[in-house]
């Protein structure tokens, strides 16, 4: 079976209830608590994943052993049209680092900045 290179996506937090309201509100879904079956003090969140439609699947993660880094790896969530998510950002404690632009063909981005201090994106075609 051929896939897609990312086949799922961890996001370290320091706090967990401030980083899920933070995601939660956002992207406007409610993150599903998750256990981490070799190891009960890491704490997990999971976004809404439907392992039938394109994309990859992630979680917020808790864990003593590491944490948030801006400047890392950027997790693009995919939406209908990032202005909408992006309007959404400083209120949920967030920062908007570059607004909506254009990225050609493949649509258009926004960077943000979550409450954590983790970079991560917002994609959509239009």
């Amino acid at each position: 079976m051929k896939q897609n290179a990312i086949g799922g996506f961890d996001i370290y937090v320091n706090d967990m209830d401030r980083a899920a309201a933070f995601y939660q509100t956002v992207l406007n879904q409610q993150l599903e608590n998750m256990g981490d079956p070799t190891d009960s003090s890491v704490e997990m969140k999971a976004f809404i994943t439907d392992m039938d439609n394109y994309g990859a699947g992630g979680a917020l993660v808790k864990r003593e052993s590491a944490g948030p880094v801006t400047g890392g790896t950027i997790v693009y969530f995919g939406t209908e049209d990032c202005t909408a998510e992006e309007s959404r950002v400083a209120d949920a404690g967030g920062k908007v680092i570059n607004p909506k632009m254009s990225i050609g063909e493949f649509g258009f981005v926004s960077v943000c900045m979550d409450t954590e201090g983790n970079l991560f994106g917002l994609s959509s075609m239009k």
